[in-house]
């Protein structure tokens, strides 16, 4: 399902550094900014719908590999709803560059450095201030993830099932795997 949008050169190189400046923000990992990408690609450009953009989420976080391919398929809905295959390639090309590069240098430098001054207690103190703050983005993005259900907010089912999860990632060692075939079984049975 696509829906029909026009994107000149200029909007092209917008969306590439968009994901550009977006990269160094993403401390929880890609997903974090999730919120802010919707802000952008959704209400602000109107380049994707929300059901979209959710779509590029559950699809990317279902499917093997990286977290980060959502980034791709969002710029390859992008791409879709400007002409087609082509476009789609470009818009998934242009996004995953503009994620990946800065954070992946700064990640590179950064890392050679705390390497070397592991024992500082700056970097110590970086490390475990920076955990709220990932954990803070990662509510962010449930949040809006939890939005394209009827009623966030007054679902008590899905909050349930949002705090079990996150207490058995907490305190068991049970594998991911397994609880996203759960939660796949209690959305096919109805039950969320």
């Amino acid at each position: 399902m696509t829906h029909a949008i026009v994107l000149q050169p200029l909007d092209w190189l917008h969306l590439f550094l968009y994901y550009l400046s977006i990269s160094l923000l993403a401390v929880g990992g890609a997903i974090a900014t999730a919120p802010d990408m919707h802000r952008f690609l959704v209400d602000q450009q109107a380049w994707l719908t929300d059901m979209q953009f959710s779509a590029s989420i559950a699809i990317a976080q279902a499917a093997p590999g990286p977290n980060v391919l959502f980034i791709a398929l969002l710029g390859w809905h992008v791409g879709l709803n400007a002409g087609g295959w082509g476009y789609g390639l470009l818009g998934a090309t242009l996004c995953m560059l503009g994620i990946m590069v800065p954070s992946a240098t700064l990640t590179w430098l950064a890392t050679r450095w705390a390497h070397r001054n592991r024992q500082r207690r700056a970097v110590r103190a970086f490390k475990q201030g920076m955990a709220p703050l990932v954990i803070g983005l990662l509510m962010a993005t449930t949040w809006v993830l939890a939005s394209a259900h009827d009623s966030p907010a007054t679902d008590w089912r899905l909050w349930l099932l949002t705090a079990a999860t996150a207490m058995l990632v907490w305190r068991t060692r049970l594998h991911l795997l397994w609880m996203l075939g759960a939660g796949a079984l209690a959305g096919a049975l109805g039950w969320v």
